[in-house]
């Protein structure tokens, strides 16, 4: 294989790899945007409690096959505890109340993570197989990328399936194409916000689970970035839109990657600036994203 197609490859993987983190990440905001009309800037957090969980599952000796899928239950949990003591107090107060609340929850974890926990990155047992790779020829694809591309794409495909075919999932839809009218049609409210902050839980859970799988580590503030970049992802693929965040995603991953791969090495520190440039001049002709959410200006409940 030619090194220059074997290196193209490389960083495409790269790039579906984080993509398909970022894109998770972005399709849990969108959920809880769609229908309530909030960006929930706890939902990094979410991340954190998962890592903080594979740590210890990982130091009471748990195998990872056994503490993946429980951090993954505690994210969910964590979320729907935050929507109900958190979100449910202020749900009839304005949007700038609900972000208000958002990051002071974020605030209030990273504060406990720090004190109760530590203030220093931990590391985090994994199973040896993630440090190995499948080598074809020049090509080399780690373990860990093949499970978070997998993983990413089992999430999604069953996702889209209890969106369509689900009592709760097609609640969910209706509730983001109008919840007004989905509420005199017999939509419980309380019903369908606690189950999209489950489901946005159980999706910072598998982000979560994947960035400590690459990273091995976890400390307070490891999800404040990738939501920020998971916020930026849902505004290009169009706040609000499912598609859209999942499309903004892997379209900030590929960004990403391959401007770390192929920029000369005296522009490299401009990287994320000129990955910011370029989404900035996408939306300059796609103002409302990539794909636009149908109830683009709709008041929200």
């Amino acid at each position: 294989m030619d090194s220059d197609l074997a290196v193209f490859i490389q960083q495409t993987v790269n790039a579906i790899s984080l993509g398909g983190t970022y894109a998770l990440l972005a399709l849990g905001l969108a959920i809880i945007f769609s229908i309530m009309g909030m960006i929930n800037f706890a939902h990094g957090e979410l991340m954190t409690i998962t890592g903080y969980t594979l740590m210890y599952c990982g130091l009471a000796g748990l195998p990872f096959y056994i503490s993946a899928p429980l951090a993954m239950m505690v994210a969910v949990v964590s979320a729907v505890l935050m929507e109900r003591i958190a979100f449910r107090p202020v749900r009839g107060g304005s949007p700038a109340s609900m972000l208000v609340t958002s990051f002071a929850v974020a605030i209030i974890l990273q504060t406990l993570f720090q004190n109760l926990i530590s203030p220093r990155s931990k590391a985090v047992p994994l199973p040896d197989v993630f440090a190995h790779s499948i080598h074809f020829g020049e090509l080399s694809i780690g373990i860990n990328q093949i499970l978070s591309i997998s993983l990413t794409v089992v999430i999604l495909v069953t996702l889209n399936w209890f969106l369509r075919k689900t009592i709760l999932g097609m609640a969910m839809r209706a509730a983001a194409e109008d919840f007004s009218v989905a509420r005199l049609m017999g939509v419980k409210a309380n019903a369908v916000i606690s189950g999209a902050f489950a489901i946005s839980g159980a999706l910072a859970g598998a982000a979560g689970v994947l960035w400590v799988a690459q990273r091995a580590s976890v400390d307070p503030h490891m999800g404040f970035v990738p939501v920020l970049k998971a916020f930026i992802a849902a505004i290009l693929g169009g706040l609000g839109s499912l598609t859209g965040a999942v499309a903004g995603g892997f379209a900030l991953g590929f960004i990403e990657i391959y401007l770390a791969a192929y920029l000369p090495d005296h522009i490299q520190p401009f990287k994320e600036a000129l990955a910011l440039g370029l989404v900035i001049l996408v939306l300059l002709f796609r103002p409302n994203g990539l794909i636009p959410a149908a109830t683009v200006g709709r008041e929200k409940v």
